[in-house]
Parts: structure tokens; sequence; C-alpha cells
């Protein structure tokens, strides 16, 4: 179809005339704000459970707030925090409040919102509110937006929320030591006029990556790219803490990633969802397509949606295969296929004590150290996975579940989902062989 320069002039006219129609309060909102609200207008502060479902974020907490002349007010403390990642593996981290990663601050659009900032660490600090549109004064840049904020001094940030959406804070002051250390959180503002079904279950998950060498008991800040520790919410897999949805329901997923160096795409099993924001704002639901996994790039944030309809206990996993170990190192020698009775031999003299492993691979690992077998450097976690239902579960790092029951079943994050004998995949009998035709021939 081809148009004419005086279709082109009547169509401009007509998107003009349709824009101005739509409402003046449009012409005031800024490309790329997700906004429901008037910039200029008053609103009053919205409490959880009553204008907002608040979200979850396993093995976090959400920060706490007052309501004081018509603002929230909030409270963070940069602190030094001894952080637990599983059973196993602690170091001494930074982060807020006595967490790592920092508390989910969350609030609604249209709210004007006053965050004190205490530093108790030894070095200056600031906070970035990640994606929030705000005056400069308020960015949290150190040197340019902001003078630091000196050890034992406090801060206050005052801004209104003009947007909804997920986004994040961090420290933007030699954010190369302070982010490797862990400081950083999410934050969740709620539109004030929800576009899309409240979801039944509000999930916050931040990616991140760490350099923790088996033995020591801080993060290293200087890793460029060998980072040893992958996690959701600063917690590794067998430490996650499970999501749970009962059948029927309506799951939001909102993930965060400040890793240092990586993307991660994150695969859920069992559901195809669609990917409803960025941190740019909500996508239009016509742009939306279904996916199994979404890619969440290095400072940006992303939001899938489905309806849990497929009961089961559900992997929800990094896909990149090093992000789903713990502490392993890459500067090993290849010994797959070789004879490990053979090896242990020649290596017996020198190293008396020697377990060879990898010769069929690395997922045993996780099992000989768990039962005793292999000495391990103190605070350490290399390799470990988790026990399931069905045998060891050889994964760990960034890895999760995703636990669907019906609402008959009573749940607990330490149950599993019995499956039907028919839906279960098993050995196969010498009788279905035959009836199939399928024959087993040793070499």
């Amino acid at each position: 179809m081809t148009y004419s320069r005086r279709d082109t002039f009547r169509i401009g006219g007509a998107l003009s005339l349709t824009s101005m129609l739509a409402g003046r309060s449009n012409a005031k909102h800024s490309i790329g704000i997700s906004q429901t609200v008037n910039a200029e207008d008053t609103y009053k502060p919205a409490i959880p459970d009553i204008d907002y479902k608040p979200v979850i974020t396993p093995n976090g907490a959400t920060l706490p707030f007052k309501v004081v002349d018509g603002v929230k007010v909030f409270h963070l403390i940069a602190e030094e925090v001894m952080h637990s990642f599983a059973d196993g593996l602690s170091a001494n981290c930074w982060g807020y409040n006595g967490h790592v990663h920092g508390p989910t601050i969350e609030a609604m659009e249209g709210d004007t919102i006053r965050v004190y900032v205490t530093n108790r660490l030894p070095a200056p600090t600031t906070v970035h509110w990640h994606g929030i549109i705000l005056p400069s004064g308020m960015d949290g840049v150190g040197g340019l937006n902001q003078p630091p904020i000196e050890p034992e001094e406090t801060f206050f940030y005052e801004f209104k929320l003009k947007q909804h959406g997920t986004f994040m804070y961090h420290s933007h002051h030699d954010e190369m030591t302070q982010m490797a250390m862990g400081m950083m959180g999410m934050i969740v503002i709620h539109p004030r006029q929800p576009a899309n079904p409240v979801p039944d279950r509000d999930y916050v998950m931040m990616l991140s990556e760490w350099s923790i060498k088996p033995g020591t008991h801080r993060p290293d800040p200087n890793e460029m790219s060998d980072f040893n520790v992958l996690t959701f919410n600063a917690r590794a897999f067998p430490g996650t803490e499970p999501l749970q949805a009962t059948l029927g329901e309506r799951v939001r997923i909102r993930f965060g990633n400040l890793s240092a160096m990586d993307h991660h795409p994150i695969h859920l099993h069992g559901y195809a969802f669609h990917v409803t924001e960025t941190d740019g704002g909500p996508i239009p639901e016509a742009a939306q397509w279904p996916e199994t996994t979404v890619l969440v790039p290095t400072g940006a944030t992303r939001t899938i949606e489905f309806v849990a309809d497929n009961p089961g206990d559900w992997a929800m996993h990094c896909h990149m295969t090093h992000h789903v170990m713990n502490q392993m190192g890459h500067e090993l020698d290849l010994i797959i296929g070789t004879d490990p009775q053979e090896l242990s031999k020649i290596l017996s003299n020198a190293l008396p004590d020697n377990m060879i492993m990898g010769a069929n691979g690395m997922g045993d690992h996780g099992v000989h150290i768990e039962k005793g077998h292999m000495v391990i450097p103190d605070n350490s976690i290399p390799m470990i996975g988790g026990q399931g239902p069905m045998g060891y579960i050889t994964m760990g790092g960034m890895f999760t579940i995703l636990k669907v029951r019906s609402a008959d079943q009573a749940y607990s994050p330490d149950t599993w989902y019995r499956e039907k004998p028919h839906n279960q995949a098993r050995l196969a009998s010498a009788e279905e062989l035959k009836r199939d035709g399928i024959y087993i021939i040793d070499e």
C-alpha cells in the first residue's frame, strides 16, 4: 500500500488530534516513564495490604517505613554483615540493615519518599536509585551529584515517585569494591491504577555473582572474570528458599541483575511465561510473546508472569552451566576418560590420601563431600548441590525450585511433589523394551 503526500498530512493530523483527545496529562509524561498519575498532584501515602499487595523477597526482607506529614520515611544503614550464602559458606560482606542484599524498598507511584542513609562502613559511600526518574541532586553518584557519605554520617534523599515498575539501588561510590561486597537491593513501585490483573504471588529476585576463594571469609572485589558463587537474593543452592504457588494462581517474578560482568538467562521448567516489564516500564500486551527463558542483562530488570496451572516441583536456574555450580575453579586439568585407579597408583606415593575425581564428570563431587569422603578447605562448598526426592541434585549456585501445589495439598519448603506413577520417568523393564522393539546390544 502506498500513500500520497496529502495522505501523510491527513494521517499526521488525525494522530495529533487523537493524542490531544487522549488526555492533557499525556503531554506531561516523559518518554519512557511508566506513569498512571499526574506528577503535580498530591497522593495519600500507600499502605501495604490496603493499597497494594506486598511483594515477597525469598531469603530477604522488606524495609519498614513510617509516614511523617504525608511522606514515607525509610532508614537504610550501610554496614558490615556476616552473611551466609548456604550452610558451610559465610563471608564478611557489606550490606544494609543487617541484610545482604539490602531489604526491598516498596512504595507506590505518587508517593513521596524520604530515605535516610547512615554509613557505618569504614569507607565513604552513596546510594544510587537505579532507573528512578528524580532530581539530579538525588541521583547518588559520589563526587558528581553529592559529596560521599563519610563514615558515621547520615544523609537523606527525598523525591516523588513518578513511575511504576521494578528498579534497584546500590552504592555508586567505589562501586567496584562496594557492589562486589554486596551493597545493592531491589525497589518495587506499584502503579496507582493497575492495568493488569494483580498477581496472587509477586516475587522479587536479585541476581548477583561473587568471588570467594575456598578457605577465605571475604568476597574479592578485584575479580574480573572468575566468579565462583552465583546467587538468587544472595543465596546459593541448596540455601535458596523455594518459591510457592497454588494451582490457578497468577505468579509474577521480578528479576534484577547487578552482577559485575555477566548477563543471566533464567530458565523456568514446566512453564511458558510472558515478559511483561523491563526497568523502562510495562511492555504492551501486543508486543509480548511466550518464553521459557528470560535474559536479564547486567544493570537491568525483567518481569515475567504466568498462571500456575502445572503442578510439580520445577527447577528455575541460570542456564549458563558454570552458574549452577558452587565455588568451581576452572584452573584444573582435564581428566575425563582417564583410568582413575591407575592415576591414583601413580600419585599415591606423593599424595597417599588423594582421591581422584572428575574422570567421569563432576556430578558425584558434592555427594562425596557431604559423606565426608573428601577433605575440603574451611568455609567452602565446592560443587555442593542438594538432596532431592529422587537422588542428589548436582546443581548449586543460581538455582531454586518453584513448588506448585493444589489448594488441598499442605505446603512446606521441605516437602516434595509426588507425581502420579504413569507420569513418572523410571527404569524401563525388559518386557517394555521387547514390546516396543528396543534392543540393547552389549559391546
